[in-house]
């Protein structure tokens, strides 16, 4: 065929257009050729790499191989890029990546300078179920320096290697975690229990069986004596708040013969002077000086019930020393007054934020958890004794004290103020409540009710220790606190109060003047 008859311009078009489809068929052979080669550098170059980009595979094969090289031999380098690739995948895709991700996190938590990191990373990777995770465990364990976590380690190696299919393996596993007394592996222990006394078990599954019996005994055993144990603990704490509560109430009813109803309620000051104090910190310093707002409310809270207290004896209390059932009634009057009085202007409920050194706790043994918030109550109250002890019977100002609770005409005329001395004194123990208040803050929520719930055990310790001694309100604030989280698991909480009541009543019946009587001249008084 002859090309004369074309036009010249129509042919210079078709050349122009071959041309320009030829470069860009060069150019796209050309990257699929540069796509080949890099990919096949960084597949002999970097097996993590290609991994990388096999994950993002529509093959489920090629990303379950990739999912494995990746957990072997990844670190926690790959979390943003898996995290860039899971940002644009498919479902697919993401469901195969996030346990890489997680396990990569906590294999790197395992090294973290926080042992509650480090115990948490162990913890997370039994639920994994991973064998990888077993050597992690174990070589994390051989550097941990930290009992408690190093325990978690161990713990979650061998519950990992109890879902092994070797029985050799998980016959070792069932012993260690018998040894370990591991309470997370009691379950899993019963399960091999019950599968070797069905009618068809193997030989191994009943040798299996008979292991798991032996380890589910010893931690029940274990069990028990650690149930045993915290159960004192949450006595003693008790005991403790129960004795920071007393103090005060001792002072004013055993010393001063006044029957203060509203004690429960300066106790509520101190608490909510605790929760003011917070507010301010929040309000007016920066985050990093909050936790000193805690020790900023102690003397806050102690001069604020104080003050209250000082009030309170000078407006009813001094006008009804001696008469029991006037000053029973007053007070009551004057507690319902508090109480609704926060209600309307703190509302039902508040909460005040423990400082960061009084969060968690410390783990003694397996199974026996101590808060440190109960720790620093027990601490306090042991200090709130001593200093009490030394100011009563070490100083003069304690002296002047005893002498007008126990005869105020004599101590009149030897030049006494007596007058100051029960203002000052009534106020010191109100402060004492005020310091109970902002204890209590650790271990609950402020409400206008917070009073109530020990006003009544206050007052059981004090008359059953023996009115005006500081060693009976020790003691009873000890037995009454013990025997309330004893009788509590058998009975419930309301039975177990109205046990430790009728105790009471019974026991003052026996001995009306209580653990320590009055000697001397006191004993007619």
């Amino acid at each position: 065929m002859s090309l004369a008859g074309i036009p010249r311009k129509l042919l210079v078009l078709v050349v122009l257009l071959l041309s320009v489809l030829g470069l860009c068929l060069q150019s796209a052979l050309a990257a699929d050729e540069a796509d080949h080669i890099a990919s096949t550098v960084v597949s002999s170059a970097d097996p993590i790499e290609q991994a990388l980009l096999d994950v993002k595979s529509e093959d489920a094969a090629v990303r379950s191989k990739a999912v494995a090289l990746l957990i072997e031999k990844g670190d926690a380098s790959l979390i943003p890029k898996l995290d860039a690739i899971r940002a644009e995948a498919d479902r697919a895709i993401r469901v195969a990546i996030k346990p890489v991700i997680d396990l990569l996190k906590n294999r790197a938590n395992l090294t973290s300078e926080q042992s509650d990191t480090r115990r948490s990373a162990a913890a997370d990777l039994v639920g994994t179920g991973r064998p990888e995770a077993i050597t992690w465990l174990e070589q994390a364990a051989a550097k941990e320096p930290v009992w408690w976590v190093k325990y978690t380690m161990e713990e979650s190696a061998q519950l990992i290697q109890l879902r092994s299919e070797d029985q050799a393996v998980q016959l070792v596993a069932v012993k260690k975690l018998g040894e370990l007394r591991s309470q997370n592996g009691l379950s899993a222990l019963k399960e091999f229990v019950e599968a070797g006394a069905q009618s068809g078990a193997t030989n191994e599954q009943r040798a299996l069986a008979e292991a798991a019996q032996t380890s589910v005994e010893r931690i029940d055993s274990w069990s028990r004596w650690a149930s045993v144990m915290e159960t004192l603990f949450r006595g003693v704490s008790l005991s403790s708040i129960l004795l920071i509560m007393s103090l005060g109430l001792a002072i004013v009813f055993g010393l001063m013969g006044v029957i203060n109803m509203a004690h429960g309620e300066l106790m509520m000051i101190g608490a909510y002077a605790t929760f003011v104090t917070q507010q301010a910190f929040i309000a007016w310093f920066s985050p990093e000086m909050f936790d000193w707002y805690f020790p900023v409310a102690l003397p806050v809270a102690f001069v604020t019930a104080a003050a209250f207290g000082w009030v309170l004896e000078a407006t009813v209390i001094r006008f009804l020393y001696g008469r029991l059932l006037e000053t029973l009634l007053a007070t009551w009057g004057v507690s319902l007054i508090l109480m609704q009085a926060a209600r309307v202007y703190f509302g039902d409920l508040t909460a005040v934020i423990a400082p960061q050194a009084l969060r968690g706790g410390a783990q003694v043994m397996v199974g026996v958890y101590l808060p440190y918030n109960r720790i620093f109550i027990i601490v306090l109250s042991t200090i709130c004794v001593l200093g009490i002890y030394f100011l009563l019977f070490r100083s003069n100002l304690g002296i002047r004290v005893r002498s007008v609770t126990q005869n105020r005409n004599m101590s009149a005329c030897l030049g006494i103020p007596t007058r100051k001395v029960d203002s000052y004194t009534f106020a010191f123990a109100s402060g004492l409540a005020g310091i109970a208040g902002w204890a209590l803050t650790m271990v609950g929520n402020v409400d206008p009710g917070l009073g109530q719930n020990y006003i009544v055990d206050s007052f059981m310790v004090v008359v059953t220790g023996g009115v005006g001694k500081l060693a009976g309100t020790i003691w009873a604030s000890l037995g009454i606190g013990g025997l309330n989280k004893l009788i509590e698991p058998v009975s419930g909480a309301v039975y177990g109060k109205v046990f430790i009541l009728v105790g009471v009543i019974l026991f003052l019946q026996w001995r009306p003047q209580g653990l320590f009587a009055a000697k001397g001249r006191n004993a007619d008084a």
